[in-house]
């Protein structure tokens, strides 16, 4: 796999992922740096011209270096819950989210955010690759994603593992805020336009809705994202009452 721009491959080179590294011959600080960590960790390097960078690229904006990857490591949905460790776990559910831009920007978020993975669907979502490790400014080299096969049925793995699902969704009454997020919670956001399949919208626990005061009647998806994550590290930043308890989900036993 190929990604291009710095940042991407500055964390990629960071994570161990790259295998060649092909740079251009402008002098830049940043080029340098890469360079570096490629010497120091024995990837291979070759100068080019940048009509083999724009071609590598397909067009994206590369800025003089482009990287050869290792695949991403795959997770499974229950390794996602268990990197939570003693955490409340918070992950997000991705239900056919096909732009690459948008789910760059909900990676570049979810790492941010603190959030412990993301779960995807194989068919009718974005390919990781270079458009979205470009737009994720890296984090696709740090954020932990699953791939499924099906999202509805991922949800319900979810909710039996613990998780309240929380859906996004434009039309439901009640507000992003109203939901404790600081319970194990998968934030569930659905494509722009469509957004959530009905199938996957009937799982959810709850289904909420971010208040819109002015004439645009929806957000981007990835904006939407970090509304929602952002109230999630906002309330779990606070400290529950003394003595409360945390409410637990229907089957899910207390230890």
């Amino acid at each position: 796999m190929l990604i291009y721009g710095l940042h991407p491959v500055l964390e990629a080179l960071r994570s161990g992922r790259v295998k060649r590294l092909r740079v251009g011959v402008r002098a830049d600080r940043r080029i340098d740096q890469a360079l570096a960590l490629a010497g120091e960790m024995g990837v291979a390097v070759e100068r080019v011209d940048g009509a083999v960078l724009q071609r590598l690229a397909r067009g994206g904006l590369h800025q003089d270096i482009v990287a050869e990857v290792v695949a991403a490591e795959e997770y499974a949905v229950e390794d996602l819950v268990a990197a939570a460790g003693k955490e409340p776990a918070l992950l997000v559910v991705l239900d056919s989210i096909e732009d690459p831009h948008n789910v760059g920007a909900i990676l570049r978020t979810a790492d941010a955010a603190g959030v412990h993975g993301v779960v995807r669907q194989a068919r009718h979502a974005a390919s990781l690759d270079g458009v979205v490790a470009k737009a994720s400014a890296g984090a696709l080299a740090h954020v932990r994603i699953a791939t499924v096969v099906n999202i509805a049925r991922a949800v319900e793995e979810l909710k039996d593992a613990g998780l309240w699902t929380i859906g996004l969704d434009g039309s439901a009454p009640e507000r992003y805020d109203a939901p404790d997020l600081t319970l194990p919670t998968a934030i569930v956001l659905g494509a722009e336009g469509t957004g959530l399949r009905r199938l996957v919208r009937e799982r959810c626990d709850r289904v909420v809705s971010i208040p819109m005061a002015g004439a645009v009647t929806s957000l981007n998806v990835s904006v939407a994202a970090g509304i929602m994550l952002f109230e999630a590290e906002r309330q779990r930043r606070l400290l529950r009452p003394t003595g409360e308890p945390a409410p637990q989900r229907p089957g899910t036993d207390a230890e």
